[in-house]
């Protein structure tokens, strides 16, 4: 069993940065990847961005891209989300995801992702 807690949301004007970080605890951790989704009001559940642990390889949605970047960090079991040059849209809650293992679904997929977090709300102002 794995357990997720996202923080670092918060309210941010149109532009800005924010940072979320999402600690995992348990008995193990060994994830193959963790992710980054997100949750608007408008729209279903979002896949934002993803990292491979072994190798630190990202890769992220059309939408995010060159905003924001994903890293991690084994020894404090911490996935991070630096959020740059946020935008209104942007506005949700966010949740990050581990992947124990490879599986059969594409990473893109939420049945990919074994454990979830609670969520972090973030908001941006216009």
């Amino acid at each position: 069993q794995v357990y997720l807690q996202e923080s670092g949301g918060g309210l941010v004007e149109s532009g800005g940065s924010l940072r979320l970080s999402c600690q995992a605890s348990g008995p193990t951790f060994s994830p193959y990847a963790m992710g980054w989704w997100r949750q608007t009001p408008y729209k279903v559940r979002e896949f934002l961005g993803a990292i491979t642990w072994s190798t630190g390889a990202t890769d992220y949605a059309d939408s995010v891209a060159g905003r924001f970047t994903i890293s991690g960090d084994n020894a404090k079991k911490t996935v991070y989300l630096q959020m740059d040059s946020l935008k209104f849209e942007d506005t949700g809650v966010y949740f990050c995801t581990y992947r124990a293992y490879r599986g059969q679904y594409h990473y893109t997929e939420e049945t990919a992702y074994h454990y979830w977090g609670q969520g972090a709300r973030v908001t941006v102002s216009l």
